[in-house]
């Protein structure tokens, strides 16, 4: 398949277009709520020692979405995507039931 300089330089700003509109989205995405459906179904806190320890009994002290496997931030971030709650940023102090311990 041969491909002429334009159609290669129209794939490519697209192809750079939509990468860089997919970072804008993850960065402006807006936090988790405890009352969003799914945040409920999960008994999401904002803040882990909140959690109803009766509910949720296998919730351990030290548990924070900061030490969770699905915690996307670094280190010390106070915000982060979560690949739990797609498209929105838990807080690094929440906890939620889907809580893995980092590797």
């Amino acid at each position: 398949m041969k491909f002429s300089r334009r159609s290669f330089m129209l794939v490519t700003a697209g192809l750079a277009s939509s990468l860089i509109l997919e970072r804008n989205a993850t960065a402006q995405a807006g936090p988790v709520l405890e009352s969003d459906a799914n945040a409920q179904a999960l008994g999401y806190k904002t803040d882990a020692s909140k959690v109803d320890k009766a509910k949720y009994p296998n919730h351990q002290p030290g548990q924070t979405c900061a030490s969770c496997q699905f915690f996307q931030g670094k280190a010390g971030d106070a915000m982060a995507p979560c690949t739990i709650f797609a498209g929105k940023q838990v807080n690094a102090n929440g906890w939620c039931s889907a809580y893995a311990k980092k590797a």
